[in-house]
């Protein structure tokens, strides 16, 4: 049986914990690795070996630190593969959406090693006669990142090497349910050259997380997950005045008009609404079509229904398990409720199980239509490969529907009408909005902006905002005086100024 170490001070050093979670396969529900709730004392260790890295590297020239990016990205690339294979085996993953998971990370390390022209500073020459103003922005110190289960590759690549990049030293506390991926992460981020205490990794449950959100020397907490928790922690992170970002639940409506193309709109649906398992907290779970697109449910419904799960290595394989027998009953629980509440199931996978899988967390692709907003099935994020389908008149009738929402994760409009995207993309109040694209997740050089319920805090993940929130601004405002230049020129004596000419 597999032990996850702890990375402590550029050492993996097994837990002295009597206190293990089981990592398994959830394509089975076989145990392949235990993994340790930290100790007080290993979580201490691990905050005071980031606290003591942080005061040499910080000073580590910029050009030096994203160097160490760059050693980094080009292994993650030539290993692509083993860690999308560690990535499909612990998750339930297919292979071709485990190695998407990390190359989307992979791209937010090649944005880190952009960060000495990030990390420029302002300046204005005469604010004042003879005054100068400029500014510098330094990093924060000790940071905390705490990962989700369904993304274990992207998004501790979201938050280490950017606050790393900045000069910050970082703790990050996977999730328990897939730690084998952030593992390697870790090995390979110490291969690229990271001093020891740069990085540290810690695991275990909310008794871990509560002990280092209440720690002093962390200075900032990024989190991504369920909205409960990230209520948690962003309270509790910033009652101990500590900076935070809680991305948290979601809602995502894909809205389409009747001008559309419809095969496009069509294959555009399948994968974001059922791909993954529906376990993204950007995949479409509510269709609203409005006016005569309603015509097209049926036909979106006999595609979603070929949609098939199977094991990770199965190029036929549509998607895969949910993460574990909890998350099954929930999405399970959420589908009977759905059926109760009145909406009509046009695909029903709640009963599928996969051959020589049966222990498995299988649930199929499932399709509601005529579903209404006081619905269990509409109200909550299901987390699983279910679309609920709604039909509205107009389009103002769509983006009342969105924004009366509580969510504002992201959104989606399919139209061939430029006016129609326009008035959309600006009335519309959420923070990722696709025109044509079924789920508008930017790319590293922008942020990450989710809204209202979907996230708790002032500046996103990645792009920017990310370096804004890893670091601070200093400003500088300098007078130098006449005399002193005229001193250091020789003792009363002017300046030659002659020129030669020749």
């Amino acid at each position: 049986m597999q032990h996850v170490p702890l990375l402590i001070n550029g050492q993996f050093i097994p837990s002295t914990t009597s206190q293990f979670i089981e990592v398994t396969n959830p394509a089975n529900n076989s145990v392949i690795a235990q993994c340790p709730c930290a100790t007080d004392a290993e979580l201490a260790a691990a905050v005071a070996s980031a606290k003591q890295a942080f005061l040499t590297w910080k000073e580590v020239p910029v050009p030096e630190r994203a160097r160490v990016m760059m050693r980094y990205q080009q292994l993650l690339k030539e290993q692509h593969d083993e860690i999308a294979t560690i990535l499909s085996q612990e998750t339930g993953k297919t292979f071709a959406d485990a190695k998407g998971d990390v190359w989307r990370g992979i791209e937010v390390v090649e944005q880190a090693m952009n960060v000495p022209a990030l990390m420029m500073g302002e300046t204005a020459e005469n604010v004042a006669r003879g005054i100068d103003t400029y500014s510098y922005i330094q990093p924060l110190g000790v940071c905390l990142g705490i990962t989700p289960f369904n993304f274990p590759a992207m998004i501790p690549l979201w938050m280490f090497p950017l606050a790393v990049a900045c000069g910050n030293t970082f703790i990050l506390k996977p999730s328990e349910q897939d730690p084998l991926t952030p593992m390697k992460l870790a090995e390979l981020f110490i291969q690229a050259g990271a001093p020891a205490g740069v990085l540290n990794v810690v695991h275990g449950g909310k008794d871990q997380v509560n002990y280092l959100l209440n720690d002093a020397d962390i200075r900032a907490v990024s989190f991504v997950g369920s909205v409960p928790v990230g209520q948690h922690i962003y309270k509790t992170a910033t009652d101990n005045m500590k900076r935070a970002q809680c991305f948290a639940g979601a809602k995502n409506h894909s809205v389409i008009m009747p001008d559309a193309n419809k095969q496009q709109v069509l294959n555009n649906l399948v994968g974001a609404s059922v791909g993954a398992a529906g376990q993204r907290c950007m995949a479409i779970s509510v269709a609203v079509f409005v006016g005569q697109a309603k015509e097209w449910i049926d036909e979106l419904a006999g595609m979603i229904s070929k949609v098939t799960p199977g094991i990770w290595d199965d190029a036929e394989s549509g998607f895969g398990p949910l993460i574990s027998p909890q998350a099954k009953q929930k999405v399970l629980a959420l589908i009977a409720e759905g059926k109760a509440q009145g909406a009509k199931c046009l695909v029903d996978g709640s009963t599928f199980s996969l051959a020589g899988y049966e222990q498995g967390n299988w649930v199929g692709p499932t399709v509601f239509s005529e579903v209404k907003t006081h619905m269990s099935i509409y109200q909550q994020e299901i987390f699983g490969p279910v679309l609920c389908c709604m039909v509205v008149d107009t389009l103002d009738e769509a983006i009342a529907l969105v924004n009366n929402n509580p969510y504002g994760n992201g959104t989606s409009i399919f139209t061939s009408s430029g006016g129609a995207a326009r008035k959309y993309q600006h009335e519309i109040e959420v923070g990722q909005v696709g025109i044509n694209v079924p789920i508008p997740v930017p790319l590293p050089f922008f942020s990450f902006t989710g809204w209202k319920n979907s996230f708790y805090g002032d500046l996103h993940a990645y792009g920017k905002q990310a370096i804004r929130f890893y670091t601070e601004t200093k400003t500088i405002t300098a007078r130098w005086f006449d005399e002193e230049a005229n001193a250091h020129s020789g003792a009363g004596e002017q300046p030659n100024m002659t020129i030669n000419l020749r």
